[in-house]
């Protein structure tokens, strides 16, 4: 079966749209990358996004609005991207996140994520929440092909976080027989999934997974704020390596809740978002950094949080780091993280040959394919969810 999956993460800096031909089913899954594209939003569309990710309020009329435009957008990314495979059978999209909220017990906050919930009679828990837009129904409609969208509600309904969702995608698709290895994902935000041996008794139920902390949110968010717009983000990290990494900042910031917290665990921009660059970049003008410097110590943050994150929470040490997402890209990054898990092997992906670029886009792709044949998507060890469950629902053109 010809499918797409689309994607855009947390840092919006573009629609993700993989191709690929599936066959089989979960353990005995084939999946080949036939093409894949990077759809920038339109300016205006994109700065309305990141807008409401920052807590901007809109009516209900102008969210309507706001989620048709972000379908039409993925819509025509999925058109242009079947232009030569008219035999497409079906898309898997992931949409937009522009809030998650992970569940919380009763009249706790959530790791710095706001205030206490009110304590609601009858209820021991608070459900998780996590708005996606891009209505799949839309994009059904456009593209005349079926569609699957809102995946992480059904895990959510589980009393699971809704995230990660990748990891029981990763474990069929770049697990190795005999090394336990770590699928580092750094895009706005980064996760991470752990993939022991599959010749080990009951592999699957061993691996886990969970979002380790800031990916590339802040530093993106830092480059707009120091370029005054005019950049999105540090190419391959060359701003960042002009600089040098303030320690004893990295170690104050890696204090924060979130990175104390044990799995299952998510976050967003609701965290590591604007407010929490202010603190930083407060933090770095009372010592006097350089803009460089700054840079360096964000990249510094993003690098030791999946670090300590690796030696905190682990079941044991892995053989090998596999890096996709944009943040695999950040030269700078990756051989940050190279230096800290010597000598650990630290890779991409496409060295054992699955698009890092195209990898969470490939995996939304799998997830509706799961859908359609009724197999669970979610691994409980991962979110948190009492059980598997199937994830997406079905939209079909008319």
């Amino acid at each position: 079966m010809l499918v797409i999956g689309l994607i855009s993460g947390t840092s919006v800096d573009g629609i993700d749209a993989a191709l690929v031909d599936i066959s089989g089913t979960d353990s005995d899954i084939k999946v080949e990358f036939l093409a894949g594209e990077t759809y920038p939003y339109p300016t205006k569309l994109r700065q309305q996004i990141l807008a409401v990710c920052a807590g901007e309020a809109l009516s209900m009329a102008q969210l309507a609005e706001l989620d048709d435009a972000i379908a039409q957008t993925f819509a025509q990314a999925a058109q242009h991207l079947q232009i030569n495979h008219s035999s497409v059978e079906l898309i898997g999209s992931h949409g937009q996140t522009v809030y998650h909220r992970p569940p919380q017990r009763r009249g706790e906050g959530h790791e710095g994520q706001g205030s206490a919930l009110p304590a609601l009679e009858g209820f021991a828990d608070i459900l998780g929440y996590s708005l996606q837009l891009g209505r799949g129904a839309v994009i059904a409609e456009l593209t005349q092909i079926p569609t699957v969208s809102n995946f992480r509600a059904g895990d959510i309904a589980a009393k699971g976080h809704g995230a990660p969702l990748v990891p029981r995608v990763d474990a069929y698709l770049l697990s190795h027989p005999h090394e336990a290895r770590c699928v580092q994902n750094i895009g706005g935000i980064g996760n991470v999934a752990y993939l022991p041996p599959r010749s080990h008794p009951d592999w699957l139920e061993k691996v886990r997974g969970w979002d380790t902390g800031p990916g590339n949110s802040l530093l993106d968010l830092a480059v707009q704020h120091f370029t005054n717009g005019t950049q999105t983000y540090d190419a391959n990290g060359e701003w960042a390596s002009s600089g040098t990494p303030c320690h004893t900042l990295v170690e104050k910031w890696l204090s924060q809740d979130y990175f104390q917290l044990p799995p299952p665990k998510s976050t967003g921009r609701e965290l590591f978002g604007w407010d929490y660059l202010q603190a930083c970049l407060a933090d770095t003008t009372a010592l006097n950094l350089s803009v460089a410097d700054t840079l360096a110590t964000l990249t510094e943050l993003t690098a030791v949080s999946i670090v300590h994150s690796y030696q905190t929470f682990l079941p044991q040490q892995s053989d090998r780091v596999l890096l996709c997402g944009g943040g695999s890209r950040n030269l700078y990054l990756k051989r940050r993280l190279q230096e800290l898990l010597a000598p650990l092997p630290v890779q991409t992906t496409d060295e054992i040959g699955l698009s890092a670029n195209f990898k969470e886009a490939i995996a939304f792709a799998v997830l509706a394919y799961w859908r359609m044949l009724n197999l669970p998507g979610n691994l409980p060890q991962a979110t948190g969810a009492t059980q598997p469950v199937l994830l997406g629902e079905m939209h079909l053109p008319i």
